[in-house]
């Protein structure tokens, strides 16, 4: 992938030497929020039943998570296009440190909306370290290596995606599983005394990794990161500037349907299987880590056969056989559901990375606002899981609220056949570039 737009000042051989650790470092956050996000699944059955919510309502989780992209994210490119990275990298962090440890004060409330307002924080600075970090990446190398690094980073958000739903099941979900209708028959003081206990058991983890990601945040204040500058051609950077790219208009479309399929599928997938399946919370949060580590081996594998093959046709495929077992997921009942939707988990794993590379190819100058541009398009994962739990509330079915990641993995095929390719005159060496 070519700079056309303007090409970053060369830097010295030392610079180049000093790319290897920063990459390291910001790698890390991959695998960071990517903890959080998949601790999702684990959450959304666990407050359903603790505050006796119905799909709809325990959907505001990943709403209240994924809103915050939308509001947080030209803002994030704003800041970071002024001081830089850096600052932005460290104030999302500190964001996302405040809002684990607020899960304290909102378990001892016992209120709902409480959790919803921790979530949000924590997503806010999530919004600021992706809002850096994806682009970060791509640049913090050669060009022609970008999307395969991209991928490569995301890769550890893939393991994260593994760890974080064992880690939740074991030390949130109570051993003992109420059903909704014992939970309904319980006295009032029990049900205070369950309320109690389902709220005080997300304590520990969120506490342990607030005090990490203090820790973490402290490493980049005393760490030296290169920041990547442009050279000065006279071009202003303007989101109308920027929108003039059909290839990022495209992106952004993509990246919203894309994170809506994503937290269609995982966020709710517990709560899937549970019902397709006819299996425990507990061993569906195993089931849940199962698909953590397909997430992440679908993302190294995708960026092994990168080599070999265009970044668009492998999206073009894995949108086909992710859409092809969504049917399964959908119309199959048993363990069939399981296989078929940790398959869907695999085959997902390279459509963020690719999307937004694909999406902010060549932008030079506006690479930052046109990342903030597709990190908002992340709002996806807060308005399409509401139509899942709608339709799931409607049709007293989970399995058909599936259609609404169905009809996102055709949105994602449509960008890998023809959307991603620059038609704009300055892009125009991008896409040679590309079909090389």
């Amino acid at each position: 992938m070519q700079n056309v737009t303007s090409k970053p000042s060369a830097p010295i051989p030392s610079e180049r030497k000093n790319y290897f650790f920063p990459l390291v470092l910001v790698t890390s956050l991959f695998f960071f929020w990517g903890f959080v996000h998949n601790l999702d699944p684990v959450l959304i059955p666990h407050l359903r039943k603790a505050f006796q919510l119905t799909d709809l309502e325990s959907s505001l989780v990943d709403f209240s998570i994924f809103i915050a992209y939308f509001l947080m994210a030209i803002p994030a490119g704003i800041i970071m296009r002024k001081y830089g990275y850096k600052s932005g990298i460290i104030l999302g962090l500190c964001l996302f440190a405040l809002g684990a440890l607020l899960f304290i004060p909102a378990a001892n409330t016992r209120m709902y909306i409480f959790f919803l307002g921790a979530l949000f924080i924590i997503a806010c600075g999530l919004t600021f370290l992706e809002t850096a970090a994806n682009p970060y990446v791509t640049i913090l190398g050669p060009s022609e290596t970008a999307t395969r690094r991209l991928n490569f980073s995301q890769s550890f958000n893939g393991l994260a995606a593994f760890i974080a739903p064992i880690i939740g099941g074991k030390y949130i979900l109570n051993e003992q599983s109420f059903t909704d209708a014992q939970i309904k028959a319980l006295s009032t003081q029990d049900l205070e005394m369950y309320i109690t206990q389902e709220s005080a058991s997300v304590k520990g983890p969120y506490l342990i990794l607030g005090i990490i990601i203090i820790v973490v945040m402290l490493s980049f204040v005393f760490t030296r990161l290169p920041d990547i500058k442009h050279e000065d051609d006279g071009h202003t950077s303007t989101i109308s500037n920027v929108w003039k790219h059909k290839h990022l208009r495209w992106a952004v479309v993509a990246q919203f349907f894309y994170v809506g399929a994503q937290v269609c599928v995982l966020s709710f997938f517990i709560r899937f299987i549970v019902v397709s399946a006819g299996i425990t919370e507990k061993n569906a949060a195993f089931y849940s880590g199962l698909a953590g580590l397909a997430f992440m081996v679908g993302r190294f594998a995708g960026t092994f056969f990168m080599k070999f093959m265009k970044p668009n046709k492998l999206l073009m495929i894995y949108a086909v056989l992710s859409l092809l077992l969504t049917l399964v997921a959908i119309f199959g009942a048993g363990n069939i559901t399981i296989y078929a939707l940790i398959g869907v988990a695999f085959f997902m794993s390279i459509m963020f990375p690719t999307i937004f590379s694909l999406g902010i190819s060549g932008l030079g100058k506006d690479t930052k606002i046109a990342s903030s541009l597709i990190v908002m398009s992340i709002v996806g994962g807060a308005v399409l899981p509401l139509g899942l739990g709608y339709i799931s509330d409607l049709t007293q079915n989970i399995q058909y609220g599936y259609i609404v990641p169905l009809i996102c993995f055709v949105v994602v095929f449509a960008f890998g056949m023809s959307g991603w390719k620059p038609v704009d005159e300055s892009s125009e060496n991008i896409q040679k570039n590309h079909e090389k």
